[in-house]
């Protein structure tokens, strides 16, 4: 499990095309600092584990067609930043939200909009999330845990303040950029037994 406190922005080093699947090399001092084989790392929202390790801070993963799918990591190429997050500790500080790593659907960022203390980011909501953003809600954005500032038919706002720009790579988004996006997982486990109870009321 993560928070969705983004602990460094790392950079893809390699890329590997297999068949239905991709392996991605990252680099990483932070994160690497106390990593081991197995461990989970959660880059740009999605939960990852650490096949490989070098010296030098660097770490890899195999990521499967289905992340692929569902996610942004296939369009990410050597070089990009990405955000980089380990495993929460039993004993760590809760500092975001429940975060699993297991990304909901992709956004479209469509707007951007500077402020003189903050930017305004809005992104398009993909099909079938609409029903779990809400206003002053959390929501999960390439791995960054942050508040919904507003929401419209078909889209939600975020306000990154001057810190987040800085440290995650939401700092260098552009209109037309995908991002990851995971909804809180309390939500869809809400709805699932409603959903059971009212079934099982009409039967």
């Amino acid at each position: 499990m993560f928070t969705g406190i983004v602990e460094e922005c790392g950079t893809i080093t390699a890329k590997e095309e297999l068949v239905d699947a991709a392996r991605f090399t990252v680099r990483g001092l932070t994160v690497t600092g106390d990593a081991g084989f197995g461990d989970s790392i959660a880059v740009n929202g999605v939960c990852l584990t650490v096949t490989d390790l070098t010296d030098d801070g660097e770490f890899a993963v195999d990521v499967m067609a289905e992340t692929l799918r569902r996610s942004s990591l296939a369009g990410l190429g050597v070089g990009a930043t990405v955000n980089l997050e380990r495993a929460m500790r039993a004993d760590g500080r809760f500092g975001g939200h429940i975060v699993q790593g297991h990304v909901d659907g992709v956004g479209e960022i469509t707007a951007i909009s500077p402020a003189e203390n903050w930017t305004v980011v809005r992104i398009a909501i993909p099909e079938g999330l609409r029903r779990y953003i809400v206003e002053k809600g959390s929501i999960t954005v390439d791995g960054v845990s942050l508040t919904v500032s507003a929401v419209g038919a078909e889209w939600f706002e975020i306000s990154l303040i001057p810190t987040t720009l800085a440290h995650t790579n939401l700092g260098q988004a552009q209109v037309g950029n995908p991002v990851n996006l995971e909804v809180e997982v309390i939500a869809k486990y809400v709805e699932r037994l409603t959903s059971t109870a009212a079934q099982a009321g009409n039967e």
